[in-house]
């Protein structure tokens, strides 16, 4: 039977993860980042990625990287939810290695995204669902030709992985393409158009199963970062209710106010144990699509009510730009349509268990 309680190598992992960004990642910083021109934080990226070594948890050894599993990597991704964390983890330490691994080209670029001293990233839209339609660039005597949008994370990678119209997947150098911001709601994971324009590119595998494996981990380990987002939420609003007063009672001691963050609670409870799950089955083998779908069904709704509720419960002080809550309903908000919708996961689970609509 599959054990989805953390281990204690794992629980070490999370204090080290949110000791780092405690540091680096306080809501200020991260507010005043959002406002500049480069919203990333690429000192908490090295920190995490060199000093610590995480960018290669999904990395063999002999490849490169740390040798670990998606499980220890969901963990990372609980923390940086819970701080709301503007580095390309996701993007650069999954999606994009899960497409190299997936194409077992030579190592020399995977090994580079496992050091963290290069940034990759998919060049296919945010939106796209695993199994999705995703937009190609033309290919034409060694060069690439076209534009993409939607791309998270383009403006601050070294390298994009580009899917082509003959079917293959390239590697090219962020110099040599045309990388646009577009206007993001979640303005710590930006997102851009990219435009080549006879960019030279590496041919590194087939893009169709490497998309569809780096799009699957993407969407089972977005759970474990929702999972982290909601927590928080839910702790500081606990936290606040308890603060607060009216009528010289504080505001948490109220039975409606009571039986909402119960219910919240129990939301959260189960996120948690789907979002392990998906971490589980990706790390295993086992049952990954079915896991995934579930996780990715149920994460976004929970983790965009879990926002609602603290930027209602807050109150005035949640409407202000100076509180951090702005920054996790729009993370929610835009993680609810990342690789695919809980309507289209929804769908994908009724086709697995043949439940489909009359």
């Amino acid at each position: 039977m599959t054990d989805l309680l953390y281990s204690e190598e794992e629980e070490a992992l999370r204090a080290a993860v949110r000791d780092l960004l405690t540091d680096h990642c306080d809501a200020p910083g991260v507010i005043a980042r959002t406002e500049s021109e480069t919203p990333h934080h690429l000192e908490a990226w090295k920190a995490l990625a060199d000093g610590m070594g995480l960018a290669g948890l999904l990395v063999p050894e002999d490849r490169g990287g740390q040798g670990a599993t998606h499980r220890e990597a969901a963990v990372v991704l609980e923390e940086l939810g819970r701080a709301v964390a503007p580095v390309p983890y996701l993007t650069s330490a999954v999606v994009a290695t899960e497409a190299l691994l997936a194409c077992d080209a030579e190592g020399g670029l995977l090994a580079e995204l496992a050091s963290g001293r290069r940034i990759g990233a998919l060049a296919v839209a945010l939106n796209v669902a695993p199994g999705g339609a995703y937009q190609v660039v033309r290919h034409e005597d060694g060069a690439l030709h076209g534009e993409l949008t939607g791309i998270a994370d383009a403006g601050v990678a070294d390298v994009l992985l580009v899917p082509a119209d003959d079917g293959g997947l390239y590697a090219v150098d962020t110099a040599a393409a045309t990388v646009t911001p577009q206007p993001s709601l979640d303005l710590t994971r930006p997102v851009a158009t990219v435009t080549l324009d006879g960019a030279p590119g590496r041919l590194l595998g087939d893009a169709e199963p490497a998309v569809r494996r780096a799009l699957r981990a993407g969407a089972g380990l977005l759970a474990s970062e929702q999972l982290g987002l909601a927590e928080w939420t839910l702790t500081e609003t606990v936290r606040y209710l308890k603060e607060r007063k009216q009528f010289n009672r504080p505001v948490g001691g109220f039975q409606a106010l009571k039986h909402r963050l119960a219910q919240l609670w129990l939301e959260v409870v189960n996120l948690r144990a789907a979002a392990r799950n998906a971490a589980d089955a990706l790390a295993t083998g086992e049952d990954v699509d079915l896991a995934v779908a579930v996780a990715q069904a149920y994460a976004a709704p929970v983790a965009v009510h879990a926002a609602e509720e603290a930027l209602q419960l807050h109150a005035g002080i949640g409407m202000t730009w100076e509180h951090p809550v702005h920054l996790y309903l729009k993370r929610a908000k835009a993680d609810s349509i990342a690789y695919g919708t809980a309507g289209a996961h929804r769908a994908a689970v009724a086709e697995m268990v043949d439940l489909r609509a009359p």
